[in-house]
């Protein structure tokens, strides 16, 4: 009987067509399978999201489509369906679904944030740690690590900016499944070659994101009956931070309307809506000086989701305090002090410390994928001393949502989206 860490190294046989057709009504878009050709194999995807389930890629080969008047992405504008043996510098263990769907999913929030170096670390197809900074692409990646050490070992790395010696120093200090970016500088592949598994991946079209980040592609959701739901993609309005709304409301006749952000909170704010957009929902998220702090995902109320990021933030600022003292981890500082009582006094000082700094939240904006149903979240974010908050808006106690930042000592800030950023 074979082990059972065998199924995560098999490529699983692939029995789809070299070509697909969908038609839309007298449009008709045709995709091609993508297949490299790596040792002298012919190979597909590794599997799907589990080793049981055989996937392909396709990329979008000859086509045009057009809705309502809206021109959606077509051919030319590949990227990571667009990966060609040239781009798998490294095919590492040979991705997967998974691999390729966070890659993706990196992409989905560097095209709105073209204007600094960033780094996006992502886990399951949700951002775990992001940075952007005008310090260089290796400060920003080294931030977006420290945002969630843990969650970042065998993530995915996508950057923004052409790999140099420095960045691929810091990932090969960790460990990572993949590494994304649009180039890399002379000598950084032979330093990331270092780890034979790492699937290395080169996206040019990285550098071109925000060209046509405003046009929509057609996303796909299958049903369990073999039916599908066919939409826009999402698209973000918030680009700059004038796009903000004033936060305002009325009832009874009176006008409540929030304060509004300084340079460095809108920057923030426009920097962390930009990490939203790759979220699980419900989801919050916190972010202070161009870096996420912690990333509340997939709870099933507004309120719940507030106290799981508040909670991750704690966790994360403890993690970071053991290790920068210890090297290690607050969970192997955890088990020690069960036995070791100066593992229980330094874990103990660690809780202190992150319980007056608040986890470095304070100071820092929240960006939530839906309107606030009542003031109940705000109240925790206020708590916390979060200065700034950005949410959709449209909510019938929009106003009740502005007293509660109104209130606050010293007072928060808070603007409107005026669009919802779920995803599911």
């Amino acid at each position: 009987m074979s082990k059972l860490s065998d199924m995560y190294k098999t490529v699983l046989h692939d029995p789809f067509p070299e070509e697909a057709t969908l038609t839309l009504g007298d449009q008709k878009l045709t995709f091609r399978k993508r297949n490299w050709s790596i040792a002298g194999e012919q190979k597909g995807l590794r599997y799907g999201e589990n080793p049981d389930q055989p996937a392909a890629l396709y990329e979008l080969a000859d086509g045009r489509l057009e809705l309502g008047g809206v021109a959606f992405r077509g051919p030319g504008q590949g990227l990571v369906s667009s990966l060609t043996e040239e781009h798998m510098i490294q095919a590492g263990k040979h991705p997967g679904k998974i691999n390729l769907t966070d890659v993706d999913g990196g992409l989905n929030i560097l095209q709105y944030l073209e204007a600094k170096p960033a780094a996006v670390i992502l886990k399951h197809n949700n951002p775990s740690g992001a940075a952007w900074t005008d310090e260089g692409l290796a400060t920003a990646l080294e931030r977006a690590f420290f945002a969630d050490r843990i969650a970042a070992f065998g993530g995915t790395v996508v950057v923004n900016r052409p790999m140099d010696k420095a960045t691929a120093e810091l990932i090969n200090s960790s460990y990572f499944e993949v590494v994304a970016a649009p180039d890399f500088e002379p000598g950084v592949v032979e330093i990331l070659a270092h780890r034979k598994n790492l699937r290395i991946l080169k996206i040019p079209g990285i550098m071109h994101l925000a060209e046509f980040a405003a046009q929509p592609f057609l996303d796909v959701k299958s049903l369990i009956d073999g039916g599908v739901i066919l939409q826009f993609s999402y698209r973000n309005r918030i680009r700059t931070a004038d796009d903000f709304l004033p936060a305002e409301a009325e009832k009874d006749g009176a006008r409540f309307l929030a304060r509004k952000p300084t340079a460095q909170e809108a920057d923030d704010l426009l920097f962390a809506w930009a990490v939203e957009s790759q979220v699980t929902s419900n989801s919050v998220l916190f972010a202070k000086n161009g870096v996420t702090i912690s990333v509340g995902t997939g709870e099933q109320d507004r309120v719940g989701c507030v106290e799981l990021a508040i909670a991750k933030a704690y966790t994360k600022h403890m993690d970071t305090l053991a290790f920068k003292d210890l090297g290690k981890t607050l969970y192997e500082v955890k088990s020690a002090a069960a036995s070791d009582p100066e593992a229980e006094r330094r874990l103990a000082a660690y809780a202190l410390q992150t319980r007056e700094e608040k986890a470095g939240l304070q100071g820092a904006v929240a960006v939530s994928d839906g309107f606030f149903p009542f003031r109940d979240g705000v109240d925790l974010l206020v708590e916390q001393g979060i200065a700034a908050v950005a949410q959709p808006g449209g909510s019938i106690r929009d106003y009740e949502v502005i007293q509660a930042v109104n209130e606050a000592s010293p007072q928060v800030a808070m603007v409107f989206t005026g669009q919802r950023s779920f995803k599911h």
